[in-house]
């Protein structure tokens, strides 16, 4: 427990604040290009749910127009996708000011992904587990397949990550996705806009 409720904090701000130091000049060049093709909107904020389910509002390069159709609903999500936003998606880029959540203590470096608030009702008491711990950037489900696995895969791999964190483990999930984001595996996908959405899969309680 000292290492989750102690050191890990301190690493997650330490980290993000370096990261997003060094990451600075592409963070700039990102936002200014969304600047002009969003029309002044670079950045995509939304309401999900944190540790214990606190409701906090996550930060991303907005990668989609907000084109509707003549009912006022949003267009589906390839006819919103502009060129620009699948090539930050391609290279991991629409992820990068998320590290400022984690430097305002609203999220981990690694840790489940924060999905949507609508989906709380829908967890079993396995799943619901999952937010016993700070939601991540990365995170052991993203680096075992991320879209390629079932929701059922998800949160089986969420769960066992909440009963296995260590400094090591989160060292070895940051690897692999610093791995996956070199070679581009698994990378060209958002779990909240591109895969079906959860529909309240059981797994075992």
């Amino acid at each position: 427990m000292i290492y989750q409720n102690y050191i890990k904090p301190f690493l997650d701000v330490f980290s993000a604040l370096i990261g997003f130091i060094l990451l600075s000049p592409i963070f700039l060049t990102v936002m200014f290009i969304l600047l002009f093709l969003n029309n002044g909107k670079p950045f995509y904020y939304h309401h999900r749910p944190g540790k214990n389910e606190k409701v906090f509002k996550i930060i991303k390069f907005k990668s989609m127009t907000d084109k509707k159709d003549a009912n006022g609903e949003l267009l589906p999500f390839h006819l919103r996708l502009t060129k620009f936003g699948s090539f930050i998606r391609k290279y991991s880029l629409d992820e990068i000011p998320q590290l400022i959540n984690v430097i305002k203590g609203d999220m981990s470096i690694v840790g489940p992904r924060p999905l949507h608030i609508e989906y709380i009702p829908l967890y079993n008491k396995t799943q619901t587990r999952r937010h016993e711990v700070m939601p991540g950037v990365t995170g052991w489900a993203q680096v075992n397949g991320r879209n390629k696995i079932t929701w059922e895969q998800k949160f089986e791999h969420d769960v066992w990550y909440v009963d296995n964190q260590s400094f090591w483990l989160d060292l070895k999930i940051v690897l692999m996705t610093i791995n996956k984001v070199i070679t581009r595996q698994d990378i060209n996908a958002s779990e909240n806009d591109n895969m079906p959405a959860f529909g309240g899969v059981k797994v075992k309680v």
